[in-house]
């Protein structure tokens, strides 16, 4: 199925000594999504704490999430890592388990070159068979691509974009003068709203985990609808949270934000860790200013 709309850059629930994943969270805390009206899920990526977690793991994570989804949504399954070998496993899995799409973000720790890059995709397309959201994050893989380096990925299988550059105007390039070679998804929540009204599909977005009804209506009301006076309101509820947000550590406060509105989460793996009680008070005050109920 064509991917639009929120797609959620999913949590992992652990269990609370936080040595294995929690399945009766991870299946609540995905009917609360699916129940708001989210597009999408997109669990092994950044806020689903992937780089502390095996690989048995991550495919347990991609094999619950399609089970719980059921076919109501797509399950965009994070294959990303720092082999190739790894990338490619975890691709052939994901297909095999029932996912719509792989979303690759390129090795994180040594820069690989644009030829490895497309090496690195084709093997994996090959694997997989599935389309690939190519996860575009300067700040933690080194490599900055050029928008029409981005859109050429689509010759080694890359169909989206998950762009968590910060880049508008990149963006903007991308969504008007390459759409025909990409479809793009914002996913540096802040720039959300900009993504929508600048006629994005969607977005790949964290802050869903907390606020999914409010995304879902910022979405209707600025992509379906283009009442942007009404997407404008909702924005103002929204950017606020995904201000504070992107100011933390961010699997941390997202999944600070999801204990918030009264879903246990188990925490994160070490050394990561909830947010201390002061920021959590503020969180929670946003969250209410937003019309969030929280605990």
């Amino acid at each position: 199925m064509s991917l639009h709309g929120i797609l959620v850059a999913l949590i992992t629930p652990f269990t609370d000594d936080r040595t294995a994943i929690d399945e009766g969270r991870l299946q609540a805390h995905i009917e609360h999504l699916i129940k708001a009206g989210v597009h999408g899920l997109v669990p092994g990526g950044s806020t689903g704490e992937f780089t502390t977690m095996t690989v048995a793991e991550r495919k347990q994570l991609t094999e619950l999430c399609v089970k719980f989804a059921a076919g109501r949504v797509p399950v965009v399954a994070g294959t990303g890592s720092l082999s190739s070998a790894e990338a490619v496993e975890l691709s052939a899995h994901a297909a095999q388990a029932g996912a719509a799409a792989t979303m690759v973000v390129p090795p994180f720790y040594d820069p690989v070159s644009i030829d490895e890059l497309h090496e690195l995709l084709d093997e994996v397309h090959k694997a997989s068979n599935l389309p690939i959201v190519y996860y575009n994050i300067p700040s933690a893989s080194g490599l900055k691509l050029s928008p029409t380096e981005i859109a050429g990925l689509s010759k080694v299988g890359v169909k989206y974009l998950k762009d968590t550059s910060g880049d508008a105007p990149a963006l903007t390039e991308l969504i008007f003068s390459l759409s025909d070679q990409i479809t793009s998804f914002n996913g540096w929540d802040t720039l959300t709203f900009y993504g929508l009204a600048a006629g994005a599909p969607g977005g790949v977005w964290g802050a869903a985990n907390i606020i999914p009804e409010l995304a879902v209506e910022l979405y209707n009301a600025v992509a379906v609808q283009g009442d942007l006076k009404r997407g404008r309101e909702l924005w103002a509820k929204a950017f606020p949270i995904c201000k504070f947000l992107e100011s933390h550590s961010y699997a941390a406060a997202v999944k600070t934000g999801v204990e918030l509105i009264g879903q246990p989460t188990g925490g994160l793996r070490k050394p990561f860790a909830l947010l201390k009680p002061e920021l959590q008070a503020e969180l929670k005050q946003l969250l209410q200013n937003a019309g969030v109920k929280t605990i």
